[in-house]
Formats: C-alpha cells, structure tokens, sequence
C-alpha cells in the first residue's frame, strides 16, 4: 500500500478531516452525543489509518512509543485527579459541582476534564494495541514455514 499513489493522496486529504472531528466529538460531548471514548477511538483510528498507508515506522516517529505510554497515565492521572480535586474541595470523589462556585461551571468543567482524561486514555489504549500487533507482524515474516 505505500507506493498506491491514490490511497497516499486521499489518505493526506482525509486525516486531517478525521482528526478534526476528533476534536469536534471531544469538546462538544459535554453537550450532546460524544465524549471522550468515541473522540478517543477517532483519534486513534486517524493515526492508525495514517499507519496502514505510510507504514507502522512513519506513524511512531508522529507518535512515538514513548508518547501513547505517557497518554496511557496521563489519562488515567487526569480522570483521578478530577475525582480527588472534589475530594479535596470538600465534595465526593467525582462531584463536579464543588470545582467552582457556580455549580453549573463546575459541572460543565469536571466533565470536559473527565471527558479529556478518557479521551487521552482510550486513544493511547488503541495506539498501543496498534502497536503492538504491527510488532507482532514484523517478526511473523521472519519465520520460514
């Protein structure tokens, strides 16, 4: 697939519209369908697309192992950090209404950092498992059968 001259030219007009709808799910999941999980997967999805045309080793120089392990954690920190700020601003482990005086902001502003934290995290499980099957490919060529 890395030398079909169409896949190439469609693939650089369309992953930029994919990524772009990510961000789109992302930030308007907070006020209807979408969220993190599906901008997630989305995101995911563009990169892995990206990786199937140009190859595995082109995508993990855009994002390297290094980088889908931190968004692994990251996330993860994220959506924690968001429940213990609640605890910590005298509320329950993910009340969103303590995180600011109006408690209407408050909810609209743990839910963009929850929806952030899953969002990371879900995009980072799928580059990861990506990942780890193209590995799983590059060493099945090196079996005789």
């Amino acid at each position: 697939m890395k030398n079909d001259l169409v896949l190439r030219v469609v693939s650089k007009l369309l992953i930029p519209f994919i990524l772009l709808f990510a961000l789109y799910v992302q930030f308007h999941g907070d006020f209807g369908p979408g969220g993190g999980f599906q901008a997630g997967v989305i995101l995911a999805a563009g990169m892995v697309f990206y990786g199937l045309i140009f190859g595995v080793d082109t995508v993990r120089r855009v994002v390297p192992d290094w980088l889908v392990e931190t968004m692994l954690a990251g996330g993860v920190l994220l959506y924690a950090g968001v429940g213990l700020a609640g605890i910590l601003l005298g509320g329950n482990f993910l009340d969103y209404f303590v995180l600011d005086p109006d408690p209407i902001h408050g909810q609209h502003r743990g839910i963009f950092w929850v929806e952030a934290g899953v969002g990371i995290t879900v995009s980072g499980v799928m580059l990861k498992i990506f990942y780890m099957f193209a590995a799983r490919g590059e060493h099945d060529g090196d079996r005789e059968t």
